[in-house]
């Protein structure tokens, strides 16, 4: 009788544990760096929007066998990621917030949202994007749902987004090598608080920072932003604390919420208050070390130590039109100059590969005239000409590759020993295999220019030698050419001698509260 006992009881607790239920989590995010600065608009199709199940095949800790998959029943809506860029368009804007809206208003209710964006998306008409689509989200699941979000250590992060962010975290590390992994920390997080019963965190503190760098001086590659950020992760492991972040904030676009920031979350006032204001002290007093990640000269300079050098490739970053930072990514004024150059005029010459310059013109006429012919056309300057015109370029085909996710056709024209890189559509290049596929070889090159700032990993460990070229567009580097008109000020470093700022806790309230 005491075994039929056992046994039923073995049953019972069995049956209550299958029928406990899974937390109902929803996923939605859009992530783009926006330049206010430059003429350049972004479109809804700029965002190459991941709908429903497609959403899982870009978070590898949500696959199908994993542990995190299994530990709730997911409800992915739109998450949208797009090349930095000008301004979103506000039609753009509000067809992807409202079909995120939509989607999330079939399967109401929602114990948790992850939440991922960048945080630096600027729209026209509108002065808080992230904030504006954090609220409007709300007010479709409610304030019962824990809202986990997760973003780009170069996102702003205004009171109206802490406010109705529950959880919130951003990337250590820039280059963003850990990006997956924060992402990853914020759906884990989430996932802990509603599985413990713990919920929403007691406390929120937010620390706004008078500090606005560029990322090519905060790489946490060196110091400071190496010392800097490794504060954090020990923070995390205090008892009461959730998570804590620094953010730089984004430097190219003129808004007032435009500057860095410092968050802790966690149930322990004061480990939390703690925290903040060690992380923002710290932050504050290593201000005036913050230096350009390479040597950085105007391209004149640049150009002289690259044709001087021993050392190949020697990388040249053509800093002021970085796509991935939010330029144009259509600027000719460093091409134009390479083109007058003597050195070049020759095929003789040293060999420079250009990577790149969107020219449909020249694309079309190129494949007209295939590979080993001459070509002539238009390319560049269709959306920035502020500093030079559209470029006449007459050269050989050496390649054309149709099919780019970005570029959607690239070929390759040489005009004198420069090998320019001319795309249909603008696109970053990052990889040895972008150039590769082009029959290029950025190895063993003479020089290699490329719109970028700080050299992502596979461009930096095949340099040379490498500096960063000061070169005018939308994404400047020389921040004082700018022309802020309504960040708040004083604002280090254009206030280089402000005073030392307050930096204590501002807490943040409960969402919905």
């Amino acid at each position: 009788m005491k075994n039929l006992l056992g046994f039923a009881l073995i049953i019972l607790l069995f049956s209550c544990q299958q029928e406990k239920k899974l937390p109902r989590v929803a996923i939605a995010g859009l992530a783009i760096e926006s330049s206010t600065f430059s003429p350049a608009r972004s479109t809804a199709e700029s965002f190459k929007a991941r709908i429903g199940e497609d959403i899982f095949n870009y978070y590898p800790f949500l696959a199908d066998s994993t542990t995190n998959r299994s530990r709730a029943e997911w409800f992915p809506t739109l998450r949208g990621h797009a090349i930095p860029g000008g301004m979103v368009t506000r039609e753009a804007y509000d067809s992807l917030v409202n079909l995120t809206l939509d989607m999330l208003r079939e399967s109401l209710p929602y114990d948790g949202l992850f939440f991922d964006i960048h945080g630096a998306m600027s729209v026209e008409g509108l002065e808080d994007p992230e904030g504006d689509f954090i609220l409007k989200v709300r007010e479709v699941v409610g304030y019962e749902t824990l809202i986990s979000t997760s973003m780009d250590l170069h996102g702003n992060v205004s009171m109206r987004l802490a406010e109705n962010s529950d959880l919130i975290t951003c990337y250590r590390m820039a280059p963003h090598e850990d990006a997956l992994e924060s992402k990853q920390r914020a759906v884990e997080n989430m996932l802990a608080r509603l599985e413990s019963g713990k919920g929403k965190p007691k406390y929120k503190a937010w620390i706004p920072v008078p500090i606005l760098l560029p990322g090519e001086k905060t790489s946490t590659r060196i110091d400071p932003g190496k010392s800097l950020y490794a504060k954090v992760d020990p923070i995390t492991q205090e008892e009461g604390v959730i998570d804590a972040a620094i953010w730089i904030g984004y430097a190219w676009a003129d808004e007032p919420r435009n500057h860095a920031v410092v968050m802790v979350t966690g149930d322990d006032k004061n480990q939390v208050k703690e925290s903040a204001e060690f992380l923002a002290n710290s932050f504050w007093a290593v201000r005036n070390e913050f230096e350009f990640v390479a040597p950085v000269a105007y391209l004149d300079e640049s150009l002289e130590m690259a044709l001087n050098s021993e050392k190949k490739p020697f990388v040249i970053s053509d800093m002021g039109d970085n796509p991935t930072a939010g330029g144009a990514g259509d600027v000719t004024w460093t091409l134009n100059e390479l083109l007058k150059r003597p050195e070049f005029k020759s095929e003789s010459g040293p060999e420079l590969i250009y990577a790149s310059i969107p020219g449909p013109d020249l694309v079309a006429k190129a494949k007209e005239a295939g590979i080993g012919n001459q070509v002539e056309g238009y390319a560049g300057a269709m959306v920035d000409d502020r500093f030079a015109p559209p470029l006449l370029l007459k050269g050989k085909v050496l390649a054309i590759k149709e099919g780019d996710s970005d570029a959607k056709t690239e070929v390759v024209v040489q005009i004198g020993s420069i090998k320019v890189i001319v795309t249909e559509k603008r696109k970053p290049y990052h990889h040895v295999k972008d150039f590769t596929d082009l029959n290029l070889d950025p190895k063993n090159t003479d020089i290699l220019v490329v719109k970028i700032g700080y050299l992502v990993p596979e461009l930096y460990d095949l340099r040379g030698d490498w500096i960063m070229a000061l070169t005018p567009g939308g994404v400047d580097q020389d921040l004082e050419r700018l022309g802020y008109q309504r960040i708040n000020r004083p604002m280090f470093p254009l206030d280089k001698d402000m005073a030392d700022p307050d930096l204590s806790v501002r807490w943040v309230k409960k969402s919905g509260k």
